[in-house]
């Protein structure tokens, strides 16, 4: 949930500094209809150029018999991603052709996958089956956002006239842009669902300072959302926001600010960022078979930090490096991560106080999500992993569902073995996880829930709906 990944499951490794970068948003905008450009990329270096000419050619939504099938970037290759959930890493096999690695392991998953082509004219096999590309009508654009600060967003649609659900994407606490990588913007609407995809202030080619204020960054969805509606026009009959992680807390404050139709959260949480670090570190540490007490004392060291990161790291070096000390020679010190804490242990006195400047980022870390929650009136899905390591839904879970009794108008989708992301996995002997996939039904739920129409069962997630 914040901006350093915690290494357990990272998804989002692909950098906006890497020489990639230009040949990632030159795909997106390839195609693009007349609209004011966002500021050039640097050039990719001459290393890069076989893989920087796949990803101009091939990155986009592909058409298979009764679904739809994405390719994006990836570190050092591509990665497809089926509307089911399935997904592989494609890497050049050395023979022109690709290799497909299961999930995000180095393993072949068997799947005979070519590209050819280029562009609009570009097609997929899949296992033998042609998918050719689906034409998107694509349009970038600048806005501004809290403050007046110039924001750089894309408004993907479906080609034609037709009226289609509208969704702005609300990023988590990555520092990367999202315009670059966030798969979301061709999935929805390859499924019939318009989707307008925004870098945060600070990344990609947005202007500003990076920030983790959850109000200032609400004030730039609402403007994202403003600017998507004008820009799809009478095209657009439902709109809403859909945040992932941290962006769980940044969407339903932005409905409170404007109108719209609906509001996803994707693995976000309804309890603080100190809770979270509280609800990780218990969960990993039971995981690793620690009893309460020495969880208790876990805890101790969780507190202490947390005073340190409340006060903006202004306050609570000498306290925390008393408890670290107190417990550092233990045998489980070794095991307290948290959502944070982990960022923090390495290092005391001047050193730490060094270090902490550059995680400084405004975030709001006592915001408390619930009376947001209680006024908000707009329909909701929330999205949980029963898995999530990073975000626990435990508490989550039950404030949620307290709400939903309570008449807020609260669906609950809670898929077994997800992890944050919303991928499965297979864990390490070690209890490292590496993801296989995306759990079954969670792009389509999102999908239909944009259309307003949920259906009976998504794979084998558990569903609560309001009231219940």
């Amino acid at each position: 949930m914040l901006a350093v990944s915690n290494g357990i499951t990272d998804m989002r490794i692909e950098s906006m500094k890497s020489p990639l970068f230009a040949a990632v948003l030159a795909c997106a905008s390839a195609f693009a209809m007349p609209f004011p450009a966002a500021s050039a990329a640097p050039e990719p270096a001459p290393a890069d150029a076989a893989l920087s000419r796949a990803i101009e050619c091939y990155v986009g939504a592909y058409r298979l018999p009764g679904a739809s099938i994405d390719v994006g970037p990836s570190d050092g290759g591509l990665r497809w991603r089926h509307v089911d959930g399935r997904s592989g890493k494609l890497v050049a096999s050395g023979d022109g052709g690709w290799k497909s690695l299961e999930g995000w392991t180095d393993r072949d998953d068997g799947h005979r996958i070519a590209l050819s082509g280029c562009g609009r004219d570009a097609v997929l096999s899949f296992d033998g089956a042609a998918a050719p590309r689906i034409a998107l009508e694509i349009r970038e654009t600048a806005f501004a956002g809290d403050g007046g600060t110039r924001l750089a967003g894309r408004l993907l649609m479906p080609e034609g006239d037709a009226k289609v659900p509208l969704v702005v994407l609300v990023h988590g606490a990555e520092q990367d842009s999202a315009r670059a990588w966030d798969f979301m913007q061709r999935q929805l609407p390859a499924e019939g669902v318009a989707a307008f995809v925004y870098d945060k202030r600070g990344t990609g080619d947005s202007a500003g300072t990076y920030t983790q204020d959850y109000s200032v960054l609400a004030n730039d969805a609402v403007a994202a959302m403003q600017e998507a509606k004008r820009m799809a026009g009478a095209r657009a009959v439902r709109v809403g926001f859909r945040g992932g992680s941290q962006g769980g807390w940044v969407a339903p404050l932005a409905a409170t600010r404007t109108h719209v139709d609906f509001v996803v959260v994707g693995y976000g949480l309804a309890v603080n960022a100190l809770q979270e670090d509280r609800e990780a570190t218990i969960l990993q540490m039971r995981l690793k078979g620690y009893a309460p007490d020495i969880i208790d004392s876990a805890l101790e060291i969780v507190d202490a930090a947390g005073v340190l990161a409340g006060s903006d790291f202004q306050q609570g070096f000498e306290a925390f490096d008393a408890v670290r000390t107190k417990y550092r020679d233990q045998p489980w010190y070794k095991d307290v991560y948290g959502n944070f804490t982990h960022l923090l242990l390495p290092y005391y006195g001047d050193e730490l106080r060094q270090k902490v400047r550059p995680y400084r980022f405004g975030t709001p870390w006592h915001y408390d999500p619930m009376p947001v929650l209680r006024e908000l009136r707009t329909p909701q899905l929330w999205e949980l992993g029963d898995a999530d390591i990073d975000a626990p839904m435990g508490e989550t879970f039950h404030r949620l569902r307290a709400l939903a009794r309570e008449g807020a108008p609260i669906t609950i989708a809670v898929f077994p073995g997800g992890e944050h992301g919303m991928t499965t996995f297979e864990a390490g002997a070690d209890g490292t996880r590496t993801s296989l996939r995306y759990a079954g039904g969670y792009t389509r739920m999102t999908v239909d829930f944009a259309k307003g129409k949920l259906g009976a069962a998504y794979g084998n997630a558990r569903m609560y709906a309001p009231g219940q």
